[in-house]
């Protein structure tokens, strides 16, 4: 018997793909309809926990404003009050030579009863203030020669101030200098030029940077520095004379 092949015309392909649409469609409603009530299940065994998780998360927030707002924040307030009585003698000091080691003592350890920059930086470490304690702190033990401590007490400081950062750092290798580690010195005055780049403290301690790396015998970095100096800060009060400082430098290098 002779056997045929039915023609398939467009409109039974059409009918056979929605077919195989509406199929397809299908599975993907049932996967997404057992995907659903997997997850309503385990929502449900697992509600216990997250509502103690969401509760947690709650308790987190709600303590962190507590905390900054009945602890940090009055704790900063008093804080800059009591900075402001050793911060008197301190600026007296820094303007009165003749009493000088007195005037930066009393800052130190705190005058009539008061804190002074090394309570505030001890009792106050964590707010603004006690961390402004260490720098003055730092500078009042280096001005009265107390190195090691000026070294620790300017090392906790932390500031990205334009200039307190870079004077800071500048000021341990001042330290560094007068107990004789000119390398450390060095490293110090480097990282104090580089921390910002401004038209004082930049040019300031390149130069000291450079004077240092002349008494290390350091000429090419020496001639670095003095003539970077020349180049990006010429209107800066080391400028003056800077082809001196260059000159000499290149002298020296080829000695």
């Amino acid at each position: 018997m002779a056997t045929y092949k039915k023609k398939v015309t467009n409109k039974d392909s059409e009918n056979q793909s929605s077919e195989n649409i509406k199929s397809t469609t299908a599975q993907v409603f049932k996967t997404l309809d057992s995907t659903a009530s997997k997850s309503e299940e385990w929502i449900i065994r697992q509600q216990k926990k997250i509502f103690i998780g969401l509760a947690a998360i709650v308790v987190i927030i709600l303590g962190y404003m507590a905390y900054q707002k009945y602890i940090a924040e009055p704790k900063e307030i008093e804080a800059a009050d009591e900075l402001a009585f050793p911060k008197k003698y301190f600026e007296m000091a820094v303007s009165n030579a003749i009493a000088a080691d007195s005037l930066f003592t009393l800052s130190l350890e705190g005058p009539d009863g008061k804190y002074g920059f090394v309570d505030i930086a001890d009792k106050y470490s964590g707010t603004k203030a006690g961390n402004l304690a260490n720098y003055y702190a730092g500078i009042a033990y280096l001005r009265l020669k107390d190195y090691k401590n000026a070294i620790s007490y300017l090392s906790d400081f932390k500031s990205k101030d334009e200039l307190l950062a870079p004077i800071a750092k500048g000021a341990i290798g001042d330290a560094f200098t007068d107990i004789n580690q000119p390398k450390d010195a060095l490293e110090y005055y480097e990282k104090a030029a580089n921390m910002r780049e401004n038209a004082f403290t930049t040019p300031f301690y390149l130069f000291k940077a450079a004077n240092t790396a002349f008494d290390l015998a350091d000429f090419v970095k020496a001639e670095k520095y003095f003539t970077k100096i020349k180049d990006e800060y010429p209107n800066s009060s080391e400028a003056v004379n800077i082809d001196l400082y260059i000159n000499k430098a290149k002298y020296a290098s080829t000695k």
